[in-house]
């Protein structure tokens, strides 16, 4: 684990928001959760985690680890699961050097791997901290189309294609299961205020409506077509036993 000062003001590079700024998107929440938790197992690891917010609804484990590399971040989660016997809060950095001593089920990392700049070694890393033929489950930025001045401002290295994050999971020694586009209208969303429109920092307003209107017709057609390309790409890959 780092130094206490060791990734100070971490979270706010990373997502363009301070640490009093929980996003107000409960939808867009609960539709990530559909995604990820049917794929987890009854232990989760959680790199990156921030201020907690996906962790928040994100319940009946028996153990939940949640991190971030952030010690102010990693203090503010201590305050908000203190209520929850199955959480544990830690800081833990995101290139995954200093596994758990106790390993998970499963490893969840939400917006994190496309900070990495060797995404292969951390991806590597990060597997030590899963149990043998457990899982990691990535949910990452898709499509280099959509690469905008917000992605330069926050430090992503890429965003991912089905293909490309297959890649890093096989060229790590894991078994992809999953790796798919996901958030199909919010790419469109998104293409025009970071790529076309240049927005270098998440509109509060813009992001309400988008979750309040968007959000649910997304999940609709999901529910029922194939979609090509999205926002991001969910990706699932198990560690090979041995």
């Amino acid at each position: 684990m780092p130094d206490d000062e060791q990734g100070q003001g971490a979270f706010t590079a990373a997502t363009g928001r301070d640490l009093e700024n929980d996003q107000g998107k409960p939808r867009y929440l609960n539709y990530q959760r559909e995604l990820i938790g049917r794929h987890c197992g009854r232990s989760v690891l959680e790199v990156g985690a921030g201020l907690g917010e996906f962790a928040d609804g994100f319940t009946g484990l028996d153990r939940y680890v949640v991190t971030d590399v952030d010690p102010d971040a990693v203090e503010r989660m201590k305050k908000r699961f203190a209520d929850r016997s199955e959480v544990e809060v830690c800081q833990f950095d995101i290139d995954g050097q200093v596994p758990l001593a106790d390993p998970v089920e499963s490893l969840i990392a939400i917006n994190v791997l496309e900070h990495i700049e060797d995404d292969v070694e951390a991806l590597r890393c990060l597997s030590k901290s899963v149990t043998s033929s457990g899982n990691i489950v990535l949910f990452v930025p898709g499509y280099q189309q959509l690469y905008g001045e917000f992605d330069r401002k926050v430090g992503h290295y890429r965003r991912y294609t089905p293909a490309t994050v297959t890649a890093a999971a096989e060229g790590a020694g894991l078994t992809v299961e999953v790796a798919r586009p996901v958030n199909f209208l919010g790419a469109f969303a998104w293409w025009a205020a970071v790529r076309k429109g240049g927005a270098g920092a998440p509109n509060p307003k813009l992001v309400s409506i988008y979750d309040r209107f968007v959000v649910p017709v997304t999940k609709a057609i999901e529910k029922g077509v194939k979609v090509p390309f999205g926002q991001s790409v969910l990706c699932v890959a198990r560690k090979n036993a041995g």
